[in-house]
């Protein structure tokens, strides 16, 4: 079921970034990129003294241009985190955050062209495990903050640098009765290969 979720949401995100392009008149132009991205929560919670920890994984993302210097960014991954309380493992949860910024960049035509970026991003917290089974992490909208820059290796192929910092919280509950607010503020850090085409 997640994987259509995942299905879904690029579709109708590759979709939208196509009508925004094709509205504005641009020039097809995308960079697809393969990243190895660190997530690092900063979590804070209002009771129980949750705690988060870190994962590393594999992330795709795609970014439409839709100016020179104008670009919109979806970054696509999912990972696992272990959840603790007072100290204790509570297990496991599988977060699926997909990110969706609205990016500058400062030298389009440049070796060398850091960007920066906002947007939003809706988290889905599934298949849990452990203690963390008999708990609900509600789903929700988040914001999100980036910086990178891409290095051009060839005319098309580049190496890059981002990081992220995710506005995400929950609420947690079992059996319907709300045991705390948890703030997960995940950084992402990440550095990947791009083609542009």
């Amino acid at each position: 079921m997640h994987k259509r979720i995942l299905a879904a949401t690029t579709v109708l995100a590759i979709s939208g970034l196509a009508v925004i392009s094709s509205a504005q008149g641009a020039e097809d132009d995308w960079i697809i990129r393969a990243r190895g991205i660190h997530i690092a929560p900063d979590a804070s919670s209002s009771a129980l003294n949750i705690d988060v920890k870190s994962d590393t994984v594999a992330e795709v993302d795609i970014t439409r241009f839709l100016t020179p210097n104008i670009a919109a960014e979806l970054i696509l991954a999912t990972a696992a985190h272990e959840v603790t309380a007072n100290g204790a493992s509570l297990g496991s949860t599988k977060i699926l955050p997909p990110v969706l910024t609205l990016q500058y960049h400062f030298l389009p035509e440049a070796q060398l062209r850091p960007y920066v970026g906002a947007g939003v991003n809706y988290t889905w917290f599934y298949d849990q495990s452990g203690p963390m089974k008999d708990l609900d992490l509600e789903n929700g909208f988040g914001w999100a903050a980036q910086a990178g820059v891409d290095y051009m290796l060839t005319q098309r192929a580049s190496l890059n640098l981002d990081v992220k910092y995710v506005g995400l919280s929950t609420e947690v509950s079992a059996a319907g009765s709300k045991l705390a607010d948890l703030d997960i503020n995940p950084w992402i850090i990440g550095v990947g290969l791009g083609y542009r085409f």
